[in-house]
């Protein structure tokens, strides 16, 4: 419009100097510099993956976000679990532990094709390979963990590009494998599991984690804000810390960021408490969620930690899982995780649960639809 604005102006420039510098011409009938051709305003673009998500049904956008797990290596078995969503919605992703992994990575890999139900938009199939103390797959003898943090930041990364491949050849597309908790001491039960015992040195490993792992597996950072700084195993209760939110800038949140700035596409939540932030636990508070977002500027999916271990924290405030997956969606978390204490049936209920609550209002739709996008975006980037 400024264009069109300025010609306009040129011409009737140009008229008046003519006028101005010879004999008047016989009378003309002018034409107006606003009389040309309107420019066609663009037909605004609709990115794929909110395409896709506006063509599903509340259920089927509820079934997407919902990663479970079933105990088995069955193909039948695992098909009907994939499409146990409401109304027969297809879950959006799957956990193997090590009930799936059978002898070789070739078997894993038939595990993987059957969660598989429509090739064009695969699941997000994740494992929690961190190498040493956590592995499910019995041939990863690459080291992890405690044994990472006496090597450099480019032998982290090998080691890492090495265990993407591993993981890739097996079937999964998602790494639940880069810790990046800064833990307090060396009797922390997260200890052994860190890629370094302070900040910087944790920080520079998980940025040389999820470089290794780039084109090969999705990258996922856990256990946000930070499992160091609380005490405690959150597999049995919520652990707490006092920490307050400038002295975790200061350094909990140092590994995190490194591994968001090199380009990690999973956040994942863990189920403890910085009570000078929010009492609630981080995979609820919608507080923690925002900080992610807005101060760390994470992009990607955030997913929660198992919810099982929520229900089994002791606190009967989070005792039902699918109150916690409705609450969860809510806080901000784009994927809800369920292994500990599931059923063949707990994934359908979570997913009814989530879409039951987006009718009821107490879940806002457009929330509810924001995660299934983030994930769907992630799907299609598998498929392509």
């Amino acid at each position: 419009m400024r264009r069109m604005l300025q010609s306009g102006l040129a011409a009737v420039a140009a008229v008046a100097l003519l006028v101005g510098c010879a004999p008047a011409p016989a009378p003309t009938v002018a034409s107006s510099p606003t009389a040309s051709t309107p420019t066609p305003t663009p037909t605004p673009t609709v990115e794929p993956a909110a395409a896709a998500v506006a063509e599903m049904s509340t259920a089927e956008q509820a079934a997407s976000v919902v990663m479970g797990h079933v105990p088995s290596t069955d193909p039948a078995t695992l098909r009907a679990y994939m499409a146990s969503g409401p109304d027969g919605a297809a879950l959006g992703g799957f956990i193997l532990m090590g009930a799936n992994v059978p002898g070789d990575a070739a078997q894993v890999r038939a595990v993987a094709d059957a969660l598989t139900l429509d090739a064009s938009l695969p699941p997000l199939i994740a494992i929690d390979q961190e190498g040493g103390v956590v592995s499910r797959l019995p041939w990863d003898d690459l080291p992890g963990g405690r044994a990472l943090q006496a090597e450099t930041p480019e032998r982290t990364r090998d080691v890492f590009a090495q265990r993407a491949k591993l993981i890739a050849e097996a079937g999964a597309q998602v790494n639940f494998g880069i810790v990046a908790d800064v833990p307090m001491d060396s009797s922390s039960f997260i200890s052994s599991r860190a890629l370094g015992a302070d900040a910087d040195s944790a920080a520079a490993r998980v940025a040389a984690a999820v470089e290794g792992e780039r084109g090969t597996v999705l990258s996922t950072l856990k256990h946000f804000p930070g499992h160091g700084a609380a005490p405690g195993d959150s597999h049995h209760s919520v652990p707490s810390s006092g920490m307050t939110l400038s002295q975790w800038r200061a350094a909990d949140a140092t590994p995190f960021q490194a591994g968001i700035d090199a380009g990690a596409e999973l956040l994942m939540f863990g189920h403890l408490a910085y009570t000078s932030v929010d009492d609630a636990p981080a995979s609820l508070s919608a507080r923690w969620h925002a900080i992610a977002r807005e101060e760390l500027g994470f992009d990607g999916v955030m997913i929660t930690d198992d919810l099982g271990m929520l229900s089994s924290s002791g606190v009967a405030a989070y005792r039902d899982p699918v109150a916690n997956a409705v609450a969860s969606i809510g806080a901000g978390n784009d994927m809800v995780l369920m292994i500990a204490g599931s059923s063949a049936q707990t994934a359908h209920d979570m997913a009814a649960g989530i879409a039951r609550a987006v009718d009821e209002g107490t879940l806002p739709a457009e929330r509810l639809r924001d995660a299934a996008e983030r994930v769907m975006e992630l799907r299609m980037q598998l498929s392509g």
